[in-house]
């Protein structure tokens, strides 16, 4: 668990950072999760695009994420998700 000075200091690194994947319609299925969960092995902190015609809002398809991957939410910015898992072979962020 992260305190909100983690937070702040997360969310302050991923405002620098590009979305590196867009999430439409097909809500969440078991390849999302696997590159989700993926992506935050190799990076530890990503940041996530909700489109308009996703059937959940940002801040639950943060919820769901962070749950299915065993993640943290950082933050839900307009349509931008971003979440924080640390990684159990290289850390690459140190808070």
């Amino acid at each position: 668990m992260i305190n909100s000075k983690q937070r702040a200091t997360l969310r302050s690194m991923a405002s620098q950072m590009q979305p590196i994947m867009q999430i439409g319609k097909g809500g969440i299925a078991e390849n999302l999760v696997k590159t989700v969960s993926d992506a935050l092995e190799a990076r530890e902190l990503i940041k996530l695009t909700v489109l308009d015609n996703c059937d959940y809002t940002p801040r639950e398809m943060a919820e769901e994420l962070a749950e299915a991957t065993r993640a943290e939410v950082v933050g839900v910015i307009g349509r931008k998700v971003i979440l924080y898992r640390e990684s159990k072979t290289k850390k690459r962020i140190e808070i």
